[in-house]
């Protein structure tokens, strides 16, 4: 199976930045979409973006499209998510996630298979 270790989050000043990293175990990174998503207490998890397998292919969600910028570095088997300008309303808990690059649902939680244990993001005004 897919072992994924999120890293990079910590406490921010808005209006700063953050570059999480998502390391994943194994070769077969290249075969899977990677997501991001965020959860806060009490609230649903949702998504935040992914990249496609060859990373020639983004998807953000509306609310941080301008913000947020996800890449992957197959070679080091690793994503990233570099989010700026960072708002108090980004606090949360960040997951990345792997599905199955033919996976349709690119946007829905429950279809993707592997997670991360997420990274705290706590944005101070």
């Amino acid at each position: 199976q897919v072992e994924l270790v999120e890293s990079g989050g910590g406490l921010v000043q808005a209006g700063g930045s953050l570059r999480l990293s998502c390391a994943a175990s194994g070769r077969t990174f290249s075969n899977y979409r990677m997501g991001w998503f965020r959860q806060d207490p009490g609230k649903e998890r949702v998504f935040v973006g992914a990249i496609s397998w060859n990373g020639r292919t983004t998807y953000y969600a509306d609310s941080v499209k301008d913000r947020f910028t996800i890449s992957r570095d197959n070679a080091k088997n690793t994503v990233y998510l570099e989010i700026n300008s960072l708002k108090p309303e980004d606090t949360a808990v960040y997951y990345c996630a792997a599905q199955y690059s033919l996976e349709s649902r690119t946007r829905l939680a429950e279809a993707y298979e592997y997670w991360g244990r997420g990274t705290q993001v706590t944005v101070s005004s």
